[in-house]
């Protein structure tokens, strides 16, 4: 049963094959040249020994030099949403095309949002105006203020004169009262004056870093505006490509949708990996820097070398995402694979590779290191066996 598991688990049954047929061969040399009777006795030990030293082979190479039939060319997408609602006019780029970063995926019309930068510029262009206007308020404020101050010394010299000649009796009551009223009218206007000096200073030195508070928020509606105007026209985030566009003039795109218009294929370097699923006990000796092959089904007779950059430290099958519910920890899930990346050493440009192809791979530790050259023959009759395939027949 753990045999079966094994096996099964390591995809080896052209392995199995080749040993066996190997073991036979070595068996008949055996037989012929020892001249060693055939009975029940020398087959079954024959047969016995083939079992037990075959199982040791697949035991010790799973263990040292792990092999994965699932790996993969994975590749990071980028989905391209609509950045402000509007009508699609216009949709440039092609499918399978190479772009860099800057091209033109779609616009948008933009005529809506021309219209509210337009407004928001005049609203601008009056309130900067507007900021003048109340500095002309201030300073004539100001300038009422000192003439009133002006205008009220003078009504106290009067009076104190006034006074001095009452106290003299040169003058009468009635005209002191006179200059006492025109006093007290001189300072109900310093107060009224300064009052609205202080009305005017306010309204001209309210600001925020030194702009007026009505500019700064105009020209924050007016920057938010540009911004969705500039949002009509979606752009490529970097190099890559996009496939199957369904996009077209004349459909309407809103923001935050449930299904992107377009998916960008990211091709930079960093955006893709070559990763195999191992069995988790099958990596237990693999490490950072060992040597790999991999064979790919697109490149039938074709084995290319690498080194395993990182096994990654967490499997899928383990998580746990912030939901609504309760996790069911009473389900079985599988029991997941590991996920090995790995860096080719090979040139595959002048190959027909597209993102996303499987293959198969190899991984060599230090370990039981003659066992390696069995399971680089192996991996080499798997490649061979990829020019065999047939299409619905």
């Amino acid at each position: 049963m753990a045999a079966s598991r094994l096996l099964s688990g390591t995809e080896c049954t052209a392995m199995e094959l080749l040993l066996i047929l190997l073991y036979t061969s070595i068996c008949i040399v055996i037989f012929k040249i020892f001249r060693i009777p055939v009975n029940q006795w020398s087959l079954s030990t024959a047969v016995l020994g083939g079992i037990v030293g075959i199982a040791l082979l697949l035991i010790a190479m799973a263990y040292n030099h792990p092999f994965s039939a699932n790996a993969r060319i994975y590749f990071s997408v980028t989905p391209v949403y609509a950045g402000v609602r509007g009508r699609i006019i216009d949709v440039p780029v092609r499918p399978n095309v190479p772009l860099n970063a800057g091209d033109v995926l779609f616009r948008i019309d933009p005529s809506p949002y021309q219209y509210v930068v337009d407004q928001k510029k005049a609203l601008l262009a009056e309130a900067e105006q507007n900021v003048g206007q109340l500095k002309a308020s201030f300073e004539a404020a100001t300038a009422a203020a000192d003439r009133a101050d002006a205008q009220y010394e003078l009504a106290k010299a009067n009076y104190d004169r006034q006074l001095s000649l009452f106290q003299k009796q040169v003058i009468a009551q009635a005209t002191l009262d006179t200059y006492s009223r025109n006093l007290d009218t001189s300072r109900q206007t310093v107060v009224g004056a300064r009052a609205e000096q202080e009305r005017a200073r306010l309204a001209y030195s309210v600001n925020i870093a030194g702009v007026n508070t009505t500019v700064a928020r105009l020209r924050g509606e007016l920057a938010e505006a540009e911004f969705d105007l500039a949002q009509t026209t979606v752009l490529a985030y970097g190099k890559g490509f996009v496939t199957q566009v369904a996009l077209r003039p004349g459909m309407y795109a809103v923001p935050y949708s449930f299904r992107p218009v377009m998916v960008f294929v990211n091709t930079d370097e960093g955006d893709r990996a070559l990763g195999a699923a191992f069995q988790q006990n099958s990596l237990q000796r693999v490490k950072a820097g060992d040597e790999a092959e991999v064979a790919f089904a697109g490149i039938p007779g074709r084995v290319f070398k690498g080194k395993v950059r990182i096994v990654l430290d967490a499997i899928a099958t383990g998580q746990i995402l912030a939901a609504g519910g309760l996790e069911d920890f009473g389900a079985r899930p599988n029991s997941g694979r590991a996920l090995a990346l790995l860096d080719l050493e090979d040139n595959l440009s002048t190959y027909q590779l597209p993102l996303g192809s499987a293959g198969e791979v190899a991984i060599y530790t230090g370990h039981f290191h003659h066992l390696s050259l069995l399971r680089k023959i192996l991996l080499r009759m798997r490649s061979w066996l990829n020019y065999i395939f047939l299409e619905g027949h």
